[in-house]
């Protein structure tokens, strides 16, 4: 299992759930995607996006008032 890091600090949805789409695209089954993100509205698109697509959501936290990290295990 390797752990890949994504940070789309700064961008505007829907581009970090774009972004994380691609990057799970290039993982094997087991890997993780750790998501560095600033955007509220993909504090709810990427945990959705997560589940509708079997993936794992293993640590989800608020960083600090508008930031958050995510970690996805591929299914």
């Amino acid at each position: 299992m390797s752990q890949q890091k994504l940070s789309v600090i700064g961008q505007v949805c829907p581009f970090p759930l774009i972004e994380a789409k691609e990057a799970m695209n290039g993982l094997n089954s087991g890997d993780e995607l750790v998501i560095d993100f600033d955007c509220t509205q993909a504090t709810e698109s990427i945990p959705e996006w997560t589940a509708a697509e079997g993936h794992t959501v293993t640590n989800y936290e608020q960083i600090d008032d508008a930031t958050w990290t995510i970690t996805i295990r591929k299914k």
